[in-house]
């Protein structure tokens, strides 16, 4: 009786945040090893399947940096990292979109309807979805910036009631097919959607310390701060970079979470104290 009474609380608890969510968008970044791990990416639908059905409108766009890795290294194609972001060129960016739009993007859609939610899988290509030019005169090859988001296309899926799976893969006026660093492509519909909220799930706990202590709350100056002294560095860059461009483009808040944590979704957008990283304007 007991444990029955905590899961009734637990449920009550929530209602507050249910009713404030409703109707609201949510623009979900789903990568790292919530999206390996069986258990974990079996959460992770079942979390997205709840929000749909308490009526929030949300949108997933995905990585897929492991399995990208996997198939590269398989075929012997070269590949690093520079400023957080994968250096692509012409014949990486076809495994790229391989990997992305075709096993990845229909994997996470398939799990996501298996599990009673309404989903679809596109690619920013489709409808021109997401239109970009090369990011910073090709240093990084065929890695794109996001100049258009078809919000028409996104709003008209949400209101029918599907959850657009976005592989984050881009073209050009002149057909050029672009990898989209999934971080800032979640920023990006984000902002033109006039989200709610943005969720970023990754590897970590969340910002971190010096000490290795979890940074509840952040604005600008105290990143920039972080920034400076090396606090954040890597590839937590692009997702406080992609964070911040939200909170400044109308977003509500931006979240951090560690995707490792069984339904962190849940327990940061349903509860009092949340588990990760808020970034607010």
């Amino acid at each position: 009786m007991q444990n029955s009474l905590q899961v009734a609380q637990v449920i009550i608890s929530a209602l507050p945040y249910i009713q404030k969510f409703r109707n609201k968008i949510f623009v979900v970044k789903y990568g790292g090893s919530a999206q390996i791990d069986d258990t974990l990416k079996n959460d992770f639908v079942r979390d997205i399947a709840l929000l749909q059905l308490v009526g929030c409108k949300v949108v997933v766009v995905h990585g897929g940096g492991k399995k990208i890795n996997s198939y590269l290294d398989r075929l012997h194609i070269k590949s690093e990292f520079v400023d957080g972001l994968r250096v692509t060129d012409k014949e990486a960016m076809e495994i790229v979109e391989m990997v992305l739009s075709g096993n990845i993007n229909k994997e996470i859609t398939a799990l996501l309807n298996k599990n009673g939610a309404r989903a679809i899988g596109v690619s920013g290509k489709d409808a021109n979805l997401l239109k970009a030019k090369i990011l910073n005169s090709g240093k990084y090859g065929f890695v794109g910036e996001i100049e258009r988001v078809n919000t028409y296309v996104l709003n008209g899926l949400l209101e029918n009631g599907l959850i657009p799976v976005v592989a984050p893969v881009a073209t050009d006026d002149e057909a050029n097919s672009y990898n989209i660093n999934a971080d800032l492509c979640a920023s990006k519909i984000a902002s033109a959607l006039k989200a709610e909220r943005v969720i970023f799930l990754t590897d970590t706990r969340g910002i971190l310390d010096k000490d290795g202590n979890l940074i509840s709350k952040l604005n600008e100056a105290h990143i920039t701060a972080l920034k400076e002294d090396g606090t954040i560095n890597g590839g937590m860059i692009p997702k406080v970079d992609a964070a911040l461009e939200c909170v400044k483009n109308g977003v509500a808040n931006a979240h951090i979470l560690d995707g490792r944590l069984p339904h962190s979704l849940l327990l940061e957008l349903f509860t009092d104290d949340g588990i990760g990283t808020m970034i607010k304007g």
